[in-house]
């Protein structure tokens, strides 16, 4: 019987085309690091799969999956060089099968299974622009058969089942399952650098209940902590994408101490966050707290839709109109301000004026309808009308201007300003290179501590000179409680903080990466 889950869509933007140069160096503390560099690219040959309305459903069918299977020191540790793909991906090398057979593959914490393209695979056309896995050349190979299938936003896999030695830097893990694809439908795996993905989240969300790569590192004595970490290398010009460590940290990677923060439910490596601020000030929106999930399998940081176009206010960014958005604040946008100046509870307000058919007990959901099969919409989001998201969005908006004291004039004229700011549905926001020196610091508040992203790191900037282009790094994600809101954090922040997964621990740290 077949097992299929859903996962973080991978977005990705090319800049580099990165080779490995086939060396190899071992260090005095045992582990080895594999030397990179890379080929630039023009600019105008970029390709890019977006994180679009499609993907945000896959994602958001990722959390129904989720929930349904739900019910230092580096002496003794093993590292793995990574690449650098447009500060927007990384991804390194592993090996399959004895003799060994290479693979580059992307460490992802998003997700628990192995995958690697089969020699079984003869359909797919990405299977030709990729290396396979042939178990007639493996001497460890053992069959298993189990159809399996993984659905991604931007592409999907399907194959099955086997056991081999998996290589991981200097480490050797016998009897590894993971998965022969048989089928990698669509574009997105033709262009992918890389050839599959080691998953590095629980096994609560292993497709097929498969054991996690790092599972088995741990119960075969490879590594002594139950602690890996990833150094993601930001800068453009060097020729090290960057670094994950198992079994320990690398000092040289951060400075100061880590923030830690505990696991909040085993499966992605997900935790409580407070605050998000722009230029210092609160938006208001996680005051009460959110979740947040530390993920390298994704490459921009993606959060709710109203914090999301507050950012790109403040920062230029460029989406599309949303009719329905100006619609609710020309018509209603007053009655909310005078509702919220009455102290009216604001996750109330807007079944009250007759836009949202809940009483608020659910929480404000910022507009994305709730996290259940289709056919179960009913339950929720069927009384929901067109209204409601655009209202719930506004109410988070003007709190957030009564805060700072502005007059009701500029609290309505900043609310009509930033619907023409509503994110991208293509989850692309383009933004004017001359202006990064403007634009404000966002920062997010985890474990009582403020960690800040100047624009220089959440902007992708391709190219130089007059024909460099600038791509926001947020991108728009919507998850309803009990669940949400939620933020993923991924590789735009993880580049800037150092990241310790400390598995024994169950909790996970931030420092300043350097």
């Amino acid at each position: 019987m077949g097992v299929e889950s859903r996962a973080v869509a991978v977005s990705l933007f090319v800049l580099f085309l990165l080779f490995v140069s086939a060396t190899s160096e071992s260090n005095d503390d045992g582990t080895i690091r594999v030397g990179l560099k890379k080929l630039k690219l023009d600019p105008n040959n970029r390709l890019a799969t977006r994180f679009g309305s499609s993907q945000e459903e896959a994602l958001r069918s990722s959390f129904r999956s989720y929930n349904n299977n739900l019910g230092g020191d580096s002496g003794d540790a093993d590292i793995v060089a990574l690449k650098n793909y447009l500060d927007a991906q990384y991804y390194g090398e592993i090996a399959i099968g004895t003799p060994p057979q290479k693979f580059t593959v992307i460490f992802d914490t998003g997700s628990a299974n192995l995958w690697v393209p089969s020699g079984k695979c003869f359909l797919s056309i990405s299977c030709f622009f990729h290396a396979k896995y042939k178990s007639s050349r493996s001497s460890t190979y053992k069959k298993d058969g189990k159809r399996a299938a993984i659905h991604y936003g931007s592409g999907s896999i399907s194959g099955f089942f086997s056991y081999d030695a998996v290589t991981v830097g200097d480490l050797v893990v016998k009897d590894q399952e993971f998965i022969e694809a048989t089928s990698e439908p669509g574009i997105t795996f033709v262009v992918a650098k890389f050839d599959g993905l080691l998953g590095l989240g629980f096994q609560e969300i292993s497709v097929g209940n498969a054991t996690p790569v790092w599972y088995n590192m741990l119960t075969q004595g490879l590594i002594k902590k139950p602690v890996f970490s990833f150094w993601l290398n930001r800068d453009p010009k060097s020729e090290e994408g960057g670094e994950i460590v198992f079994g320990g940290v690398d000092p040289n990677h951060f400075r100061g101490e880590h923030t830690y923060v505990p696991v909040t439910q085993r499966g992605y490596w997900q935790f409580d966050m407070g605050e998000v601020l722009i230029a210092g000030e609160s938006t208001g929106y996680c005051g009460s707290g959110c979740s947040a999930i530390a993920d390298s399998g994704t490459s921009l940081l993606a959060g709710p839709t109203a914090v999301i176009a507050m950012i790109n206010k403040a920062i230029g960014a460029s989406g599309v109109v949303s009719q329905q958005c100006k619609t609710v604040v020309d018509q209603y946008g007053q009655i909310i301000l005078d509702l919220l100046l009455a102290e009216t509870q604001p996750q109330k307000i807007c079944s009250q004026i007759g836009l949202c058919g809940f009483d608020g007990t659910q929480g404000v959901s910022m507009g994305i309808d709730s996290v259940v099969d289709k056919e179960n919409m009913k339950s929720s989001s069927g009384l929901r009308g067109a209204g409601c998201p655009p209202c719930e969005m506004a109410v988070v908006w003007i709190q957030s201007q009564l805060r700072q004291n502005m007059t009701q004039e500029r609290i309505v004229n900043y609310v009509n300003e930033i619907c023409e700011r509503m994110p991208n549905p293509n989850g692309e926001s383009a933004v004017d290179c001359s202006k990064l020196s403007t634009m404000p610091t966002v920062s997010f508040t985890i474990g009582g501590k403020v960690f800040d992203l100047a624009p220089e790191e959440y902007i992708l900037k391709i190219g130089e000179g007059p024909v460099a282009q600038c791509i926001s790094g947020f991108t728009a994600l919507d998850i309803p409680p009990p669940r949400g809101p939620l933020w993923i954090l991924g590789d735009v922040f993880m580049g800037k903080y150092h990241t310790v997964f400390d598995f024994g621990n169950e909790r996970v740290g931030f420092a300043e990466a350097v």
